[in-house]
Parts: structure tokens; sequence; C-alpha cells
């Protein structure tokens, strides 16, 4: 019985053994062992590609159409966040009821300074402090906010070096300071701007911050949020909430803007806008409506446009009674 169980058991310990390590041949320990975190593939894995891909086309499409129409129309988006060298002279007049007035002509104009990287321009300005930095469309004439450009004839003109980062972040910054000439005296001037902008989805959305100071309206600043969907080509919406502080008037000019951008072809877009102005003192009220459609259209050459603007304003001085008014203007552009 022993002799038994010691050859059968010594067939069975060998059977056993040759069992394990075939199944060891076949099944190799690094199997067993957990998988490298680098390796695995979680639901996580396949579902960002099939996001970010045509997230960031569609963000590419957005940036670069918003870019084109803030060219095209020359507007402070395009003066303030571009890089770029821009020249701006503009041939405007304005028709009211009461009265019309002459042309006048206004410019600015902003250059890089070579050997700076494109860190350091030079400013030029008719009415320096009606052109606050941070606002689109919105200039202050006598602590009034006016609608999209004033038609004022220039009383100022203005000099000043800029700093700006190049933009390679969501983050733009620039810095400047000038003098400014007001008939026979020279008066200094400074401003700083930063802003921020992130798409989110088919939405981008962009906050700025601006501070300034001018003999003529004194210390202020400047908080403007930019919403912009974009419906594709041709066409792009944008709401824009801008609120000024003065601290001379210790008051808030506050404004609403609701455009909607369209192409019609490369050679003319339209815009179709919707504003409220207000204030915050001595009370928050609404000031003054605007509704305004403006076309505007390459004329004789690509650095040459002409814009006409029917408006209907409804001031609260007068009642909010419609006072209708025409704009046309022509424009030299030298923007890349």
């Amino acid at each position: 019985m022993a002799l038994f169980q010691r050859k059968h058991g010594g067939c069975l310990s060998r059977s056993l053994r040759s069992s394990v390590l075939g199944l060891t041949l076949l099944f190799p320990l690094s199997a067993l062992a957990e998988e490298p975190v680098a390796e695995k593939k979680t639901l996580v894995n396949y579902i960002d590609p099939v996001i970010d891909v045509p997230r960031e086309y569609v963000s590419e499409k957005f940036v670069n159409f918003a870019g084109k129409m803030d060219s095209f129309f020359g507007n402070e988006l395009n003066y303030q966040e571009s890089n770029k060298s821009v020249l701006q002279f503009d041939l405007t007049r304005l028709f009211e009821q009461e009265s019309s007035h002459n042309i006048v002509l206004s410019y600015r104009v902003k250059l890089h300074l070579p050997a700076a990287e494109k860190r350091l321009h030079l400013l030029l300005e008719t009415n320096p402090d009606k052109n606050l930095p941070g606002a689109t469309g919105t200039q202050v004439r006598q602590g009034k906010a006016s609608i999209f450009k004033e038609v004022a004839a220039p009383d100022s003109y203005s000099a000043a070096l800029r700093f700006e980062n190049v933009p390679d972040s969501p983050w733009r910054f620039s810095a400047d300071t000038g003098i400014k000439l007001e008939g026979v005296s020279l008066q200094p001037f400074a401003r700083t701007r930063g802003s921020f902008t992130e798409p989110v989805g088919p939405v981008q959305l962009r906050l700025a911050e601006s501070l300034f100071w001018f003999n003529t309206i004194g210390a202020g600043e400047n908080t403007q949020f930019d919403a912009e969907y974009f419906f594709g080509n041709p066409l792009m919406f944008r709401a824009t909430s801008s609120a000024t502080w003065l601290h001379d008037k210790q008051n808030f000019d506050l404004r609403q803007d609701f455009s909607l951008y369209q192409t019609l072809d490369e050679q003319a877009s339209l815009l179709y806008q919707l504003s409220a102005i207000g204030v915050s003192s001595p009370k928050t009220e609404v000031s003054e409506y605007v509704a305004l459609l403006l076309y505007r259209r390459r004329f004789l050459r690509d650095w040459m446009f002409v814009e006409l603007s029917p408006q209907l304003h409804y001031p609260k001085e007068q009642d909010y009674r419609a006072n209708s008014q025409f704009v046309a203007r022509l424009e030299i552009l030298f923007s890349k």
C-alpha cells in the first residue's frame, strides 16, 4: 500500500507540477499584474477626442470669423485686441431732424515699433478722452454715452507709447502713457487694459477691465463683458455689457448692446444693433434707447469703406419719443 502511494503520489505530483508550468507558459505572470495607468483606456479617453476635435474646429472657425468681422468694421475691439498696426481715418457727417453737422475728420493710428517684437506701439489719436478703452462703440461726450461712433469735431490730439503683450494666451494686457495737445497746452494721460477670452462650447466669452486718467474727466474705470455666439457663416451675435465709473462724477455710465453681424459677400456686411444706455446716479435709469442698421461696404479699394447708418434714438429728455438720425461715413482703414 505504501508502495502504491509513493508510486502514484509521485506521478500525481509530477503531473501537478507539469500542469502549473503549462499554465504559466500559456498565461504569463505579467498578465496577472495590474495594467499600467498610462495604458488603461477608459470611456473618457474615447469621448475626449470626439468632443475636443469639433470644439477646437468650431472655436477656430468662430475666432477667425469674429476677428474678420471686427477687422472689417474697424471697431474698438479690432483696435484694442489686435497686435497689428492699424491706421484709421474717418470722414463723417451726421444728419438729424433739428440740424446737420459739417463733415468731421477724425483719426487714430497704432504702429508697432521695429526691434520691439511688436510689444511697443506708437499711438496717434484725436479726442483720446472720448475714446475710452474697453468700450465697443461707446464714447463719452460731456459725461453722456453716445451711440456707436460720436460725430464731434476733434478738439484735442494725442501721442502715446503703448506696451502690450504678444497674444500667445487668452490673456491680453496693454499699458500706455502719452501727451494730449488741447489748444496750446500739453497734458499727460495714462491708460491700461487687461482682458481674458475663453470659448465655452459655441459661445465665446470675453471680460475686459480698463483703468484711465485724463485731466478733463479725471480717473475712471471700465468693465466690459462680451458674449458671442457663432451661428455659422454669415451670422454672429454679440451681447455687450459695459459699465464706466468716473471718479469726478461718482457715477456709473451703463450700456447694453445686442448686435447681429451679417456678411453679405466679400465686399459688404450689415450690423443690426439694439442698445440701452443709462446711469446709476441719482438713480439707476435708462437715459436712451437706440436702434440702428449699419451697412458697410468696400469702396473703390480694399482699404476704403463707406458706411450708411439709419438710426432711431429714444432719449429720456424727450420722453422717449423717436428722434431719427442718419450717419454717412467714408473711412480709410489699413489693418492686416
